[in-house]
This record gives C-alpha cells, structure tokens and sequence, in this order.
C-alpha cells in the first residue's frame, strides 16, 4: 500500500465532509459540530478524549474513526506507550475479532511517526 495512506484519508474526508455538508440537513449540521464540540478540552483533556476516541473506534471495529483519531492523537502529542495502552484496552473489550484493526492502526501510528516500514 502506499506510503502516504495518511495524507490521502485526510484529502479524501475533507472532500467528502464538503461534499455532505452541501446536503446537510439541520440535524446532520448539528451532529457534526457536536461530534467537533465533544473533543475539546474539559474535565477530560482533548488527548483522553481521542485516545477514548480511538478505543471506541478499534471496538466498533471502523478503520476510518480509527484513523481519524489516530490522526488527532498524533496531534495532541499522545505517546506510542500511551496509544498503545488504549488499543490494549479496545483488544481486551472487542476481542480477536479487533485484531485486524488492530494491526490496520499500527501501521497507521507507524506513518504517523515517519516509519513507514512493512
């Protein structure tokens, strides 16, 4: 696969985020800014929220919410120990069936660090 799977999730969600948002209704409108609202800071920080975040995602096993908050954790300066610990904890509650998403998020985390490896 190639090497900037990341850049291309980023341009492709941009286009179709602009895309609903030519249809969305007020219902949709709202959703998407609650969904933008709940991961500022609060009692929680920004970073627990994405790496919960990104626990919820590898559960309900959606490769793209993976990615997108793989993305976000990366910006909030989440650690690889850190990300590490969530996705233990998503593999411990969702079980083998996670493990390809698993594997999916790592080689993600892995572009995100610059590593790029097979």
């Amino acid at each position: 696969m190639c090497s900037n799977r990341v850049d291309e999730f980023k341009g492709e969600r941009e286009v179709l985020n602009e895309l609903v948002m030519r249809y969305a209704n007020l219902q949709i409108k709202r959703f998407f800014s609650l969904d933008s609202q709940v991961y500022r800071d609060g009692a929680l920080s920004r970073k627990t929220k994405e790496l919960l975040g990104l626990v919820g995602s590898l559960v309900l096993r959606c490769d793209d919410c993976i990615t997108y908050h793989l993305i976000q954790c990366h910006e909030v300066a989440v650690t690889t120990d850190e990300m590490i610990e969530a996705l233990a904890i998503g593999l411990v509650i969702g079980g083998s069936i996670t493990i390809p998403h698993l594997r999916r998020a790592i080689r993600t985390w892995d572009e995100l660090q610059g590593k790029n490896e097979p």
